[in-house]
């Protein structure tokens, strides 16, 4: 008993010093669930006054403008193109608005913010006990088992953009080597996931956070060996758009029948918001738990793989996560937060052209902005300074 006693201290201090976090993120996050609200959106958003959720009218006025406010030309189409823009306070719509024949009602292409359903796909996954973030993803998809080099690369590395594999991302910037553009649109599209997986590594997989709509599809391509064919054909939409009351979204497949979840999938402004509401109530929706705990704390915690990313200055718009932004910085690497106006737990899914969904658990908000920006007009950290001011308490 005397022996039990003095080393119960030594293991208190020990177990402070390591990262608890079932998912390898650190547990610094508050329990998001005590935000819990008594109503849920799963029919529809309620729609209150700003000012009866502690927001500015006039303050809004000026995110509208900033919005909205056309800076370019059609033609070129330069400039801010904002096509949607939701803001939820409290769980409530405070303000929303359309351009360019979008409405409520319309879907529109979220781009890469597909990668971040795709995530939470992986954490009803992860909950079901059907797969681990430290698997190696060959043990669940043969293409993956080509070589050693491959056989080293994790579900928890393909989640944080750090597969390590040859990618190049570029679109309009480098469209003759881009094999983003191939897996979309020319060689790879008949089966992404094994083209991608097809691609040789440029570095040992956890090491080098590159940002690869392949690591994506080849997660996607995974998840379709772990369920049977109809069970991952209806994944998305039984398990999560049902229960967040989604009723329209179109998720476009591959030639195999595969997800493209790196870019396809199509949502309304104020289902998308949905989304968001989800994670900013730490993956719990109406009292159920749909991702496991840990999960959202895993969402804003930057890749592993920064701590040995040679250092580029794009780093410094990124803090990736797993499939998601965070607004942490990191620190270690002199890497600053993306959005230095926005509060620190600000956190998000983005895609190309200017698709949005920002999570701000601080100020109980999401922001859903739909876009067709085709040059950096828009400017991120601007436009939630704008948000976080008109928040009057």
């Amino acid at each position: 008993m005397r022996l039990l006693f003095s080393v119960l201290p030594l293991l208190f201090v020990l177990q402070c010093g390591k990262d608890l976090s079932p998912f390898g993120g650190p547990p610094e996050i508050t329990e998001l669930s005590a935000r819990l609200k008594p109503e849920w959106p799963t029919a529809e958003w309620k729609v209150v006054n700003p000012e009866s959720v502690g927001v500015s009218s006039e303050k809004l006025k000026l995110v509208d403008a900033y919005a909205f406010l056309r800076t370019g030309d059609d033609k070129n189409r330069s400039g801010r193109r904002t096509d949607a823009l939701v803001i939820i306070r409290n769980g409530k719509l405070i303000y929303e608005n359309y351009a360019r024949n979008f409405t409520k009602d319309k879907l529109h292409l979220t781009w890469s913010v597909s990668k971040s359903i795709l995530q939470a796909m992986y954490g009803i996954t992860v909950k079901n006990g059907l797969v681990k973030l430290d698997d190696p993803g060959y043990y669940h998809y043969e293409p993956l088992s080509r070589d050693e080099a491959h056989k080293k690369i994790t579900i928890r590395h393909l989640l944080g953009m750090s597969s390590g594999l040859s990618a190049e991302e570029g679109y309009e910037s480098g469209p003759l080597k881009s094999s983003v553009i191939a897996m979309l649109y020319t060689r790879g599209r008949k089966d992404m996931g094994e083209f991608c997986s097809s691609l040789p590594t440029r570095a040992e997989p956890g090491t080098q956070v590159y940002y690869s709509s392949c690591d994506t599809n080849i997660l996607s391509a995974l998840l379709k060996k772990i369920y049977p064919k109809e069970e991952y054909d209806n994944l998305p939409f039984q398990k999560i758009f049902e229960p967040l009351g989604i009723k329209r979204a179109v998720f476009e497949k591959d030639g195999s029948g595969t997800f493209v979840g790196s870019s396809y999938l199509y949502l309304t402004a104020r289902d998308l918001a949905k989304i968001g509401y989800l994670y900013l109530n730490d993956g719990v929706w109406n009292g159920e738990r749909m991702l496991p705990e840990g999960w959202v704390n895993f969402t804003r915690t930057p890749a592993p793989g920064y701590i040995t990313t040679p250092f580029a200055e794009d780093l410094a718009e990124d803090n990736y996560t797993s499939h998601w932004y965070a607004n942490t910085g990191v620190p270690n690497r002199g890497i600053p937060e993306p959005w230095p106006d926005a509060p620190r737990d600000t956190f998000a899914a983005l895609g190309h052209w200017g698709q949005m969904l920002y999570v701000i658990p601080s100020l109980d908000l999401i922001i859903v902005r739909f876009g067709d920006d085709r040059e950096k007009a828009f400017i991120k950290n601007e436009f939630l300074k704008l948000v976080k001011e008109s928040v009057i308490r």
